[in-house]
């Protein structure tokens, strides 16, 4: 039964002709599958569905998407980031799943950008945190987000008060007005890899962009899941980010700007 799946040019290149002639067929395609985009169940053979492809270092995983949510793609990750991906897919279609280790490997990275004043400067930021705890691949020793991060570079902060110090290697990613991407060292020396990456671009305001483009650099502020949430103005978000800092809960480092 043939489906509804488009299958880019880029993704194509990666899998070969006759293995995307395979899935368009409907014959590798599932019907039924979970968005990797919003989570939500689709169907191939009644929707739009896209292919994304995470290629790794080592690895690639094909995954499905609602069409309305994010285009046929490929998008590079760390191949630490694919493991858990392939682990969370297969505790996903087993039943199994859950407790420490289940919530590190289903994790989203939620991402708000807003500007804070530090040193009397309206500084171009990236609020990171994760929607469940963040555990390290077969630990049960609870959250270590912040440890995990620590260990990349970022630096814990107890107040806003100065700018934290420029994270070697990493960057933000920024396309015609709108964000696309951390990224983080490659492995080896090899290009950057994407820590976070947007399922659809996200827009940011005019006066954020006009304050990165200025300075060409951006603050990436991160903290434990439930520690900031989703704040509707820019002087509530920075209350959370000071009492969060306030709480040893906030780490930061500073990044270049890549694009415009």
């Amino acid at each position: 039964m043939s489906r509804m799946l488009d299958v880019s040019d880029d993704v194509r290149a990666e899998i070969g002709d006759v293995e995307a002639d395979r899935l368009l067929a409907g014959e590798n395609a599932p019907g039924g599958y979970d968005c990797t985009s919003c989570r939500t169940p689709g169907d191939s053979a009644q929707e739009a569905t896209s292919t994304v492809l995470f290629v790794g270092e080592e690895t690639a995983v094909l995954a499905f998407a609602h069409a309305t949510c994010i285009p046929s793609q490929v998008v590079p990750v760390s191949e630490e980031q694919l493991q858990g991906a392939v682990r969370s897919i297969t505790a996903s279609q087993d039943g199994s799943g859950g407790g420490a280790d289940g919530s590190s490997e289903q994790a989203v990275l939620g991402v708000t950008s807003g500007l804070v004043l530090i040193e009397g400067e309206l500084r171009p930021a990236l609020v990171v945190e994760p929607t469940t705890a963040i555990s390290r691949p077969g630990s049960k020793s609870g959250d270590e987000f912040l440890p995990l991060l620590v260990e990349q570079g970022f630096r814990p902060v107890p107040d806003l008060k100065s700018v934290p110090d420029l994270l070697p290697g990493w960057s933000v990613l920024l396309a015609m007005g709108q964000l696309h991407a951390v990224l983080q060292p490659g492995t080896a020396g090899g290009s950057p890899v994407a820590w976070w990456q947007a399922h659809r671009p996200l827009q940011v305001t005019d006066s954020w962009r006009a304050a990165a483009n200025k300075s060409q650099k951006v603050l990436v502020l991160a903290a434990p899941t439930g520690s900031i949430g989703h704040q509707p103005r820019e002087d509530v978000l920075r209350t959370a980010l000071d009492k969060a800092a306030a709480n040893g809960l906030l780490v930061a480092a500073t990044m270049p700007l890549a694009g415009t």
